[in-house]
C-alpha cells in the first residue's frame, strides 16, 4: 500500500502543479497545445505498448463496436477538457480551473444518481446542494458564471461515468481515444505548418521541448494514478484527489497573484464546505465497516 499511495501523492502533485507547465506554453494558441498533446501522447502511449507488449489488449478493445463508440465520446470529452484547461492556465484563470477540479467528485456522484441510479447518503445530498449553492452564489452574486469550473468539472465527470461502463484498463483506454484523437490533431497541425502558422520548429526550441513533453505530462500522472488504484483503497484515493485542485489554487493565488475579492471568497469557501462535507462522510463510511469487524 505504502507504493500505491506514493504513486496516488505522485499522480495528484504532477496534476496540481501542471499550471507551471502549461504557462510555459502560453506563447502557443490553446488548440494547437491540444493537436500537439495529443499527438505526443499517442506517441508515447505506442512506446509504452510496444514496450509492454501489450497491444494486443487494445486491439482486442477496439474490436467491440460498442467500446469504440463510447471511447469516442470519451475522447472527445478529454479533448474538451484539455483545451479548456490549457486555455484557462494561459488566460489566467489558474483559480476558477482549480475549483473545477473541488467540484469534480461532487459532480460524479450527481451523475451516478442520474445516470446509474446509485442513492445518496443524506451528507452527499447536502454536500451536493452546498455545491450548487456555491455555484449560483458566484453566477448571481458576483456575476459572473464560473463556466470554466463547470466546462472542466462536468467534462472530467461524464468522462469518467464512460470509463465505468467501458471497464477496460486505463493504458488500453487512453491508446483508443489518443488514437481516435490522431488524425483531426494531425491534420490540424498540418494545415498550421503549411499555412505558417506553426508553432514548432527550430525558431522556437524551448517551446519545441515542452510542446514533446506535453506526451509526457498528460501520460505519467494518469499511469501513476493506474497503479494506486490497484494498490489502494479507493477512499485514500479519495482524500488525496483534493491535493491536486489545492496545490491549483495555491498557485493561482500565491504564484500568478490572480485576484480573489470577498465575494467570489464566499463562494469558494461554500464549496469547500461541501468537498469537507463529502470527504468526511465518505471517510466515515469506510470505517463503519472497519469498527464493526473490529468488535467481532
Amino acid at each position: 500500500m505504502q507504493r500505491g499511495l506514493l504513486y496516488a501523492v505522485g499522480a495528484y502533485v504532477l496534476w496540481g502543479v501542471s499550471p507551471v507547465f502549461w504557462k510555459g506554453l502560453a506563447s502557443v494558441p490553446a488548440v494547437d497545445a491540444l493537436g500537439h498533446r495529443a499527438l505526443w501522447t499517442f506517441v508515447l502511449v505506442v512506446v509504452i505498448h510496444l514496450a509492454r507488449r501489450s497491444w494486443r489488449d487494445v486491439w482486442d478493445a477496439a474490436a467491440s463496436p460498442r467500446i469504440v463508440a463510447l471511447e469516442a465520446v470519451a475522447a472527445l470529452l478529454i479533448g474538451v477538457n484539455w483545451l479548456t484547461w490549457v486555455w484557462a492556465m494561459n488566460a489566467d484563470r489558474v483559480l476558477e480551473g482549480s475549483l473545477g477540479y473541488f467540484i469534480n467528485p461532487l459532480v460524479s456522484v450527481f451523475l451516478g444518481v442520474v445516470f446509474l441510479g446509485e442513492s445518496l447518503r443524506r451528507a452527499q445530498w447536502v454536500a451536493v446542494g452546498l455545491a450548487a449553492a456555491g455555484v449560483v452564489w458566484l453566477t448571481v452574486d458576483v456575476g459572473t458564471l464560473p463556466w470554466v469550473s463547470l466546462v472542466l468539472g462536468f467534462s472530467f465527470g461524464f468522462y469518467g461515468l464512460l470509463k465505468k461502463k467501458i471497464d477496460r484498463p486505463p493504458l488500453d483506454g487512453l491508446a483508443i481515444e489518443v488514437s481516435l484523437l490522431l488524425l483531426p490533431a494531425v491534420a490540424f497541425l498540418a494545415i498550421r505548418a503549411v499555412t505558417g502558422a506553426g508553432v514548432m520548429g527550430p525558431a522556437t526550441p524551448g517551446v519545441s521541448l515542452l510542446l514533446v513533453a506535453s506526451g509526457a505530462f498528460t501520460a505519467v500522472p494518469l499511469l501513476l494514478f493506474a497503479g494506486a488504484t490497484r494498490r489502494v483503497p479507493l477512499s485514500v484515493i479519495g482524500i488525496v484527489q483534493y491535493l491536486s485542485p489545492t496545490l491549483n489554487f495555491m498557485l493561482g493565488l500565491v504564484v500568478y497573484d490572480e485576484p480573489l475579492d470577498r465575494r467570489r471568497l464566499v463562494g469558494y469557501m461554500i464549496i469547500w464546505l461541501a468537498v469537507a462535507v463529502f470527504a468526511t462522510d465518505g471517510y466515515m463510511a469506510v470505517r463503519r465497516p472497519v469498527r464493526r469487524q473490529a468488535r467481532l
